[in-house]
């Protein structure tokens, strides 16, 4: 039976100054984020943040970098949120150790460090091969649509393009034509020796927002002159064809560039973030990018790219080609033998590409949904192939056996996941940033820190604490100097938990 309260004390002063270690359990994720990037290769990053010299000192980058992985771990990417949960959250408290970046810091941060982002996910599969869990003999390929820092309704046709940009030529117009008779009337007050003959400040808008509608129009233009070339190669091609035949082929002729031309006049381009596209869900179309992502039967992402292109056929061999470059610089053992892609990646190009001959795909011909009963049900196929059937045909044949079926039901259980960890468990289902090369960047970083979340799952069985605490005074903390290769380091550190396990 309780006697009383615990006291709460909130004036009293600490008589000895409290230690961080005791404001975190062992297992926390952010002394995870800690462990884990202290092993890693981070020399290029305190490259661009010379000690010494003018101006005010900046934050320790690698502190930086733990504050971004620990937040996207957590699904929380707006830089404001970062900023107020440093003042007022334990763990970004110990990571900060007591400092307070503020928000555009964090933001500039993210900005400046986009090429640093690929190698962080590279260091991740360096310690996902090291630890064990990277078994890239069968990887998953797929493709989920993020919404961009942009809205639909920015969205504008050609027309609407060069009306836009002749209100807005007019706009600047006349500004430059005020600013002009203003400048003429404080050199006849004060002088034409006397400041006054800068821009104003408030026509900046106007005239970045029209070079930004310049360029809106400059890729229509693009896309226009591409769609002529393409269609003049059919009509060639068809030409050809015919003379060498001496028939003439059936069926509709193509349409001339001019008619093919005339069906750009509706396409559109987004005025906020050029690159990005219009995406169609099963919730209706939204403004964004198509993020890809090959994983393995583990869900460790072993490539990650973002494409502004709503369909997947294009994707399957330059990610297939990323992923092995990425598995082979984490691990020279390992090797990827099979694919297993939907049928958004099924094409005749992509069943041929003689850069996928050391890979077996298992690639969907066909809509499952939308396939009949009976056909999903069908027995698996016998007999021989015959040699006039296409690589299509071929596909369809052996997806339709028991060793198709079999890998093939395993690809809804490795990639789909992995997006539903993403977008639904940590919340983050759009970009930050603007441009394709900033998303890809931030895209990178998402990926890491899934990576690094599975690793930490591994590490909440208690056998990482007890390893680092057996490695510690081996192990080589990186300063602004620079360190020991990363590889020896987590070689160190894995090797011993493969051991001790």
């Amino acid at each position: 039976m309780a006697y009383g309260y615990k006291g709460t004390e909130r004036d009293q002063c600490w008589l000895l100054p409290p230690s961080m270690r005791d404001w975190l359990p062992k297992g926390h994720l952010a002394w995870f984020v800690m462990d884990t990037l202290s092993v890693m290769d981070l020399e290029r990053l305190y490259r661009r943040y010379p000690v010494g010299g003018a101006g005010n000192s900046a934050y320790d980058p690698g502190m930086m970098l733990a504050v971004l992985t620990y937040s996207y771990c957590l699904g929380v990417t707006s830089s404001r949120k970062i900023e107020a949960l440093c003042m007022t959250d334990v763990a970004y408290r110990v990571l900060t150790a007591s400092l307070f970046p503020d928000h555009t810091s964090i933001c500039r941060f993210r900005k400046s460090n986009n090429d640093l982002l690929k190698h962080l996910f590279a260091e991740t599969l360096r310690l996902a091969s090291e630890a064990g869990m990277l078994r890239a003999g069968t990887v998953a390929l797929d493709g989920t649509k993020m919404a961009a820092n942009a809205s639909l309704a920015a969205n504008r046709t050609r027309e609407g393009i060069e009306k836009e940009m002749a209100r807005y030529r007019e706009i600047a117009d006349r500004l430059f034509a005020d600013a002009d008779r203003v400048d003429a009337e404080e050199d006849a007050r004060f002088g034409a020796d006397k400041s006054g003959n800068e821009v104003p400040e408030h026509l900046a808008d106007p005239v970045k927002r029209l070079e930004t509608l310049r360029e809106c129009k400059r890729r229509l233009d693009a896309a226009e002159a591409e769609r002529r070339g393409e269609q003049q190669a059919k009509i060639d091609r068809r030409a050809e064809e015919e003379r060498e035949t001496g028939k003439k082929k059936r069926g509709r002729k193509p349409k001339s560039p001019d008619e093919a031309a005339a069906e750009c006049a509706e396409a559109k381009v987004n005025t906020t973030d050029p690159d990005s596209g219009i995406m169609k869900t099963r919730q209706g179309h939204l403004q964004g990018y198509n993020a890809q992502a090959v994983v393995t039967m583990d869900q460790i992402i072993v490539a990650a790219d973002v494409t502004d292109e709503a369909n997947d056929r294009h994707q399957l061999v330059p990610m297939l080609l990323a992923a092995q470059a990425n598995v082979t610089a984490a691990d020279e053992t390992q090797k990827i033998n099979n694919a297993l892609a939907d049928a958004g990646y099924c094409s005749l190009k992509n069943l041929t590409a003689p850069e996928l001959a050391d890979i077996e795909l298992f690639i969907a011909t066909s809509n499952e949904k939308k396939a009949s009963r009976e056909d999903r049900h069908k027995p698996a196929p016998r007999g021989r192939i015959p040699k006039s059937a296409t690589p299509v045909d071929r596909m369809t044949k052996k997806m339709r056996t028991k060793r198709g079926r079999s890998f093939y039901r395993q690809r809804g259980m490795a990639v789909e996941p992995v997006f539903g960890q993403v977008k639904d468990g940590r919340g983050i289902d759009r970009f930050r940033r603007r441009g394709r090369d900033a998303c890809r960047g931030e895209w990178n970083l998402i990926s890491a820190c899934h990576n690094l979340l599975k690793l930490w799952r591994w590490r909440c069985s208690g056998l990482f604490d007890s390893l680092r605490n057996r490695m510690k005074p081996t192990m080589k903390r990186v300063d602004r100097v620079g360190s020991a290769p990363a590889s020896t380091r987590t070689g160190q550190l894995f090797t011993l938990a493969r051991s001790a396990g």
